[in-house]
């Protein structure tokens, strides 16, 4: 089965590059997936089985100042590479996010209503639209709270802070699940199996930030929403609930592991 991974040298990309070592890998700077001439004239010339779409931008503050450049990279580039899949006869499995909903509700399953508050999730969401106006053979899968080996990330941040400040503070009312890049990039081989549709997939277990954080630094104390604003307004709940796959391991796991690679 010969696979293309769009967003090779992201953070998931990265990882998805180790679970599928001998797929065709695209950068951004290989492919502009907001150029919808060279995404279809790239993907019908490769001729690909299935396609990994892990290219986005994920700066959710940065959405807020870049409106167009959110839409065209999160909402219309998937459109175009759902299209160029239409027409090769290629699956596509894309990755959108727990920011498609508001966060009114303490958890979310597949078939809940979107209803984004931010730039970002509205981006995702026109995404994730601009996929199933396009294509039938699509697994759509929201993911949270992501953190690995390569790319900017909250743990990275948390060692970065804990060694400059003498606390931390880290916001206790924004509750979401914890999700290890290399644990959904192993998944991903199980969803292409599967039916298409959209998949919630995400480390097993449910925190706050700051819990997040004092599972990795010693200094940290909590606050609220209200005492660190931030130019986009996050979802107070973005728990992703999995209906359709057997639940991945707990996040404290992953993060185990994930500090062990580090070394710390």
């Amino acid at each position: 089965m010969k696979t293309l991974i769009i967003g090779s040298s992201g953070m998931l990309g990265s990882d998805l590059c180790k679970v599928f070592p001998d797929a065709v890998k695209l950068t951004h700077h290989d492919l502009d997936i907001t150029d919808r001439e060279q995404v279809i004239e790239s993907i019908l010339k490769i001729k690909p089985d299935v396609v990994i779409n892990a290219a986005a931008y994920t700066n959710v503050d940065g959405c807020e100042d870049n409106k167009e450049l959110a839409f065209q990279v999160n909402g219309y580039g998937p459109g175009y590479i759902a299209e160029a899949c239409a027409r090769a006869g290629a699956k596509l499995v894309h990755f959108s996010t727990d920011y498609v909903f508001d966060g009114s509700k303490k958890e979310y399953v597949e078939s809940d209503i979107p209803d984004p508050i931010n730039v970002y999730g509205d981006s995702k969401l026109l995404g994730e639209k601009r996929i199933i106006e396009n294509m039938d053979d699509y697994r759509i899968v929201r993911i949270s709270w992501l953190f690995g080996m390569h790319g900017k990330n909250f743990v990275e941040t948390m060692l970065k802070l804990s060694g400059e400040m003498d606390t931390v503070k880290v916001v206790n009312d924004q509750f979401g699940k914890p999700t290890y890049t290399m644990d959904l990039a192993s998944k991903v081989k199980e969803i292409i199996e599967l039916d298409p549709g959209i998949y919630h997939i995400t480390n097993d277990g449910i925190c706050s930030w700051y819990e997040f954080a004092s599972s990795i630094i010693d200094n940290v104390i909590p606050c609220t929403s209200e005492e660190f604003p931030r130019k986009a307004k996050r979802p107070k709940y973005s728990v992703l609930v999995n209906t359709k796959t057997e639940p991945m391991r707990h996040w404290r796991e992953a993060l185990k592991d994930y500090l062990q690679e580090r070394n710390i």
